[in-house]
């Protein structure tokens, strides 16, 4: 039972479906169905059920799971010691400024509980740049939120927000249970600078050009809806004051938190912060 085979169970069994766990290894699909039936035969068990769906996981496939997850974190645990060894273990990780976030709360307490001698340096960046200084090669890793250009990285989504418009307390639709990107149309929204990345500039827009005042953190958005009464878009979870209200917005997609490395980055350091993470949020 090898160590890269149970990596590419687990990533299929965590994707129920042998083409995403491809994209996300990496790697085609041949190969990878190849190694979890050869997995399977090793063992002497079928893992997962497989169908023109997808797949799930057998009463034998969920108990791997469990346990293939505890002996990879044990692997990534003995990497990252013996890296941590060599010389002082630090990891860099950007940040959004909009970063209150119960997960992360969650994923700093048990990283420094796990890794207590790893130097963990937060980088805070605000809303221009998603990937968080990322492709500047200042930062190991990022928690950030999509969707931006993934070229050169690897993405995994930690969790799906839903979102709403943010609106002045007196303004006429703050009072809706919900709205449209209809009834948000020839309204000011804010923008981000020029060289934003488009696909983050335009999902922030609901999908559409828009004119408004240029701002570059979260703050400067808020004081743009409450002084000129432009239209915000943000997580439904966030609180933005009393002189303000978020209404949800159904016909708009869920902003994905997730977090980002540069593409065939095998720092274990990494490595660990990335399973943690899928676990924090996962809480």
């Amino acid at each position: 039972m090898e160590v890269r085979t149970l990596r590419y169970f687990v990533a299929v069994a965590e994707e129920l479906h042998f083409g995403r766990a491809a994209a996300r290894l990496h790697m085609s699909q041949p190969p990878l169905s190849r190694a979890v039936k050869r997995l399977e035969t090793d063992i002497g068990a079928t893992l997962l059920h497989r169908s023109a769906a997808g797949v799930a996981l057998t009463p034998a496939g969920a108990l791997l799971l469990d346990e293939a997850r505890v002996l990879l974190d044990r692997v990534d645990s003995v990497r990252l010691r013996v890296a941590a060894a060599a010389g002082p273990a630090t990891l860099t990780v950007g940040i959004l400024s909009d970063s209150a976030d119960p997960g992360a709360t969650r994923l700093a307490a048990s990283y420094r509980r796990r890794y207590p001698g790893v130097e963990v340096h937060v980088r805070e960046t605000d809303l221009t740049d998603p990937t968080c200084g990322l492709r500047a090669g200042l930062v190991d890793v990022a928690l950030t939120r999509g969707p931006f250009d993934e070229t050169g990285l690897t993405v995994r989504e930690l969790r799906a927000d839903p979102v709403g418009a943010v609106l002045r307390a007196d303004d006429p639709l703050a009072d809706h249970a919900r709205l449209t990107l209809a009834d948000l149309a020839g309204r000011r929204w804010f923008q981000f600078p020029k060289n934003t990345d488009p696909l983050w500039q335009t999902y922030w827009n609901g999908g559409e050009p828009r004119e408004g005042p240029v701002v570059r953190g979260v703050q400067e958005c808020l004081q743009a809806v409450l002084w000129n009464g432009t239209v915000g878009i943000a997580p439904l979870e966030h609180s933005p004051g009393e002189d303000l209200a978020v209404v949800p917005v159904i016909d708009m997609a869920p902003s994905r938190v997730v977090t980002a490395w540069k593409e065939g980055n095998a720092n274990p350091l990494i490595t660990s912060f990335v399973r943690m993470a899928i676990a924090a949020y996962r809480d």
